[in-house]
């Protein structure tokens, strides 16, 4: 665990570096390694999601069913990347989304009721909440805004120029889903590609 705690110490430390001991001391009380195996899942849609998730090490998948039973995927959680659901978290709501482990998943997990208190015990600590908060905000803006102004195939050559060491590690369905591509789109945009 000494590791993954240092992992994500650095990764705090980037992104506010303002973070005093007594801080870091208080938020890492709260913390618990999870390790998941494929197909595990660290969210489940229709479950409240009461836990903010760091991944270490690994790759979560996150997914909804449509109504027509098909799973449209909207995220890839890789390493150094936060996994929760917020809105299921800041509102106590059961999540619409599934994210499920596409490898061996290790996290660092932390209640949001003990980051709640922190809010309370140290003015500081918020700032490390806005922060975390506008990290996930930032990834699904990303997202929004490529299927609002990006055409398929610019949306799989930012995905590749963003997502380089993720390539050989999801399959061409996820992909595809991810993209809002067929799959045989998704092909052909490829062989072009390669072609060029």
């Amino acid at each position: 665990m000494h590791t993954d705690i240092e992992i994500y110490r650095q990764a705090i430390m980037q992104l506010n570096p303002r973070v005093t001991q007594e801080e870091w001391d208080y938020f890492q009380s709260g913390f618990t390694l999870q390790t998941l195996k494929p197909r595990e899942y660290f969210v489940e849609a229709g479950k409240k999601n009461h836990q903010l998730g760091f991944v270490t090490s690994g790759l979560i998948r996150s997914y909804y069913i449509n109504n027509l039973g098909e799973e449209i995927t909207i995220a890839f959680v890789k390493e150094r990347e936060y996994a929760t659901d917020y809105t299921s978290l800041i509102m106590h709501k059961p999540s619409r989304y599934n994210f499920q482990c596409l490898e061996p998943t290790t996290l660092i997990t932390v209640p949001y009721a003990h980051i709640q208190k922190g809010y309370d015990k140290y003015v500081g600590f918020e700032r490390n909440g806005r922060l975390i908060a506008e990290e996930v905000l930032k990834m699904q803006q990303k997202r929004i805004e490529s299927f609002q102004f990006d055409d398929a195939e610019q949306r799989y050559l930012d995905f590749i120029k963003q997502n380089a060491n993720l390539f050989n590690r999801i399959s061409l369905t996820h992909l595809s889903s991810y993209l809002g591509i067929e799959r045989p789109s998704l092909s052909r945009i490829r062989k072009k590609i390669v072609g060029l």
